[in-house]
């Protein structure tokens, strides 16, 4: 029996990539390790290994970033094999190197591949010996009016971390020194370099697949325009509307710059492409990208299992890769509020129910009941669709999301249904502004109706309720309106609301995360059935506690209705909603005194502006307080112009959400004094 063939592997990650890869290795017969931090130690990744080691504590950085922990672990366990999976260790060549000094068979590209690209300046040097084309690197020192604008990046680590475009010659010092003081504190390295921004430019890149063979496959482009915060949200193979001559060109670059460093395993070689068609080298992900799947979907292959087998020193099956077919498009479903800057959502996983059918694939690190935390990224799941035209995938894709049914913490499902059907993107203009241009019109109000998803939560409870029990028993055996079967009863069906002199009920409710409130009105008559009061062309087909069936306005709609204390969540065929249940009489000791900073999420207080104290004068909007949460760095704004009366935060502080961080007493008369605001690094 050959040594290096993998029996038990342990995976050095968590969440959705864990559980990825241990699919595969079940289908492979190979045992599962996960690793865990105290926050995950009723994950689902821990729930679905074979085995689990404890990583103490909480942080990252105490625990999935412990290289040396992770090593012990692997040993405790018994694995032969160490999978890094994406983000953490992932590209961490002294990582790499532990591993494998341990004994133990890495999952991954040579310690060597790693170092070279572990720098994007360095990279570039490389890359340009190899042929692969490069935008020219810009001296900040030297720079001019013609250079503008430019974009200045961290050269260790990536995820948008030390990013900056600097439009004004004016601006460029305080960026470069913003920039890298993220950069340090990211990465650990300080280091950024600069060059031309590319407007509207398109990110696209090549997945390769290299073995110890000297095979490198280049598996298709995909497309990942669509980010926020220079974070990918929606992908898809292959990348619309390219012409031959450019697929030919970036495949053979992929495959110069693979061979270069003399790649192994699965890799990404990124480009930015000009509105012009021109390629431009970006970096190259030495690691499994979280955008896998669409490739996968394409090529009919599973990407793990060939990262195994290289691993275990076999060639690719073949020394050209197999033909592609069709188009898939991958969603990444967020715990965020696109329409509050992306802030990050935390707290109970109530219902996590996708869909399932031909051509859709569910990615996920969750399941009903879980709670999403503040330390990690608040990626929920990846919803990926494969057809046989790109029109279909994204039309297939879209209609799952849309009758996915998503309870607990607010999330960018409602962006990703509205961004999958926008012109533009049907049409393939695709760039990485198209969020910063249209961003406003996806998160507007939608052309729903909350006003009878209300009315149809006010029914359910009406019939949950104590005065409605005898009504309800009725009611329930009639779950709905079904096709009436041959020879069998017809469908139990009730009649219109009557206007009868008996005193409306009315029930209030706030809808998620508007803030909009709504108010029904509704009757319970002798027949238990309750109706609605002052609503025209709404009749009632069945009522039960979960399940309302309204016709309005002669269209028959149904409502599935789910309860979790004050909240109650409403899903129709076309939007999902979210209340929560308002008492009667407004409680006046529930109301926050004016000017009151309160954290809009859990997280860490990682720094104030300079000479904050209280007494101090602020400005309107000037960013005063700066939390982390789900490594994303969010600014708490002056709410008005006035005096700091009270400072409560403090740097390394543990915050909850709607915990009184700071009070702005406003002064509409006074002429601000500004405290020297640092740059933003979220």
């Amino acid at each position: 029996m050959r040594s290096d063939v993998i029996h038990t592997l342990l995976v050095a990650n968590r969440g959705e990539i864990a559980c990825r890869i241990f699919r595969t290795c079940r289908d492979l017969g190979i045992t599962t390790v996960a690793v865990y931090s105290d926050a995950d130690a009723d994950a689902l990744h821990v729930r679905e290994a074979d085995l689990a080691v404890r990583l103490p504590g909480a942080a990252p950085a105490d625990t999935y970033l412990r290289g040396d922990l992770v090593v012990a672990a692997a040993r405790a366990a018994g694995a032969d094999a160490v999978h890094p999976g994406y983000g953490f260790l992932s590209e961490n060549a002294a990582f790499a190197a532990a591993v494998q000094d341990a004994g133990l068979v890495w999952v991954g590209p040579p310690v060597k591949a790693i170092e070279l690209m572990a720098s994007k300046t360095r990279a570039k040097e490389l890359m340009a010996g190899a042929g692969v084309p490069l935008l020219a690197p810009v001296d900040p020192a030297t720079a001019g009016p013609d250079d503008l604008p430019l974009l200045l990046k961290a050269a260790a680590g990536g995820g948008g971390r030390g990013m900056r475009i600097v439009r004004e010659l004016g601006s460029l010092p305080r960026e470069l020194l913003a920039a890298a003081a993220e950069a340090a504190s990211a990465f650990g390295d300080g280091e950024v370099f600069a060059e031309p921004y590319v407007e509207r430019g398109r990110h696209v890149e090549v997945q390769v697949m290299a073995d110890a063979h000297d095979t490198v496959w280049a598996l298709g482009t995909r497309d990942c325009s669509l980010q926020r915060r220079h974070q990918k949200v929606i992908e898809e193979a292959p990348a619309p509307g390219l012409d031959e001559a450019l697929r030919t060109r970036l495949h053979e670059a992929a495959v110069a710059a693979a061979r270069a460093v003399g790649y192994r395993g699965a890799g990404t070689v990124e480009f930015l492409v000009s509105a012009e068609g021109r390629p431009y080298f970006l970096e190259m992900n030495t690691r499994l990208q979280v955008e896998h799947p669409v490739t996968e979907a394409v090529f009919g292959l599973d990407l793990v299992a060939l990262q195994l087998r290289v691993a275990e020193g076999e060639p690719l099956p073949s020394p050209e890769p197999p033909q592609p077919s069709g188009h898939a498009v991958e969603a990444r479903l967020y715990a965020e509020d696109p329409a509050r800057d992306w802030q990050p959502q935390t707290g109970a996983l109530l219902t996590l129910e996708v869909p399932e059918g031909p051509g859709l694939r569910l990615d996920t690190g969750y399941t009903g009941g879980d709670t999403i935390g503040v330390h990690y990224d608040p990626m929920i799941a990846k919803v990926i669709a494969h057809a046989p035209t790109r029109t279909e995938a994204v039309r297939l894709l879209a209609r799952a999301l849309e009758r996915a049914r998503v309870h607990g913490p607010v999330t960018n499902r409602d962006l990703l249904v509205r961004s999958l059907r926008h012109p533009d993107f049907a049409a393939a203009r695709l760039d990485t502004g198209f969020y910063d241009r249209h961003l406003a019109d996806l998160t507007a109000p939608g052309a729903g109706d909350p006003a009878t998803a209300a009315l149809a939560a006010t029914l359910a409870e009406a019939v949950r309720g104590p005065e409605a029990v005898r009504g309800a028993e009725a009611v329930r055996g009639a779950e709905a309106v079904r096709p009436t079967r041959p020879g069998g009863p017809a469908p139990a069906r009730f009649g219109a609301w009557r206007n009868v002199p008996s005193q409306p009920q009315r029930k209030r409710y706030r809808s998620e995360p508007d803030g909009t409130e709504h108010e029904v009105a509704y009757r319970t008559p002798r027949t238990g059935v309750p109706e609605p009061y002052e609503t025209p062309g709404t009749r009632v087909l069945a009522v039960t506690p979960d399940r309302v069936t309204l016709e309005v306005d002669g269209v028959t709609r149904h409502f599935a209705i789910t309860t979790h204390a004050d909240r109650v969540h409403v899903d129709a065929a076309d939007a999902s909603y979210t209340f929560t249940a308002l008492p009667r009489f407004t409680d006046p000791a529930t109301h926050t005194a004016p000017g009151s900073l309160l954290a809009p999420m859990p997280g860490t207080v990682v720094r104030l502006a300079e000479g904050l104290a209280a007494g101090v004068t602020v400005e309107a909007g000037q960013p005063l307080i700066w939390l982390e949460a789900m490594k994303m760095e969010h600014r708490i704004l002056a709410p008005a112009s006035g005096t700091l009366t009270a400072l409560h935060a403090a740097p390394g502080h543990q915050v909850e959400v709607g915990a009184l961080l700071a009070v702005v007493q406003e002064d509409p008369a006074a002429t601000p004094v500004p405290v020297p605001v640092p740059e933003e690094t979220a």
